[in-house]
């Protein structure tokens, strides 16, 4: 796994931790902003998994 693919999923898991808040707290702002938290974790974590993808394919090419 890669470091953009771990700081996706941290961003998703800060993301819904504070979408939880703002549920709770009847904060809308703070939902809001954990949902979009969330969203990009979630591109953080696929640009990561395609470029580990990428550089795999191109080492096992080397071989």
């Amino acid at each position: 796994m890669s470091d953009k693919e771990i700081d996706g999923k941290l961003d998703q898991a800060k993301g819904k931790v504070k979408e939880g808040y703002g549920k709770v707290t009847g904060d809308k702002s703070a939902e809001a902003e954990g949902k979009a938290d969330q969203a990009e974790g979630k591109v953080k974590e696929a640009f990561g998994e395609a470029k580990r993808k990428v550089k795999n394919a191109l080492d096992s090419d080397k071989k």
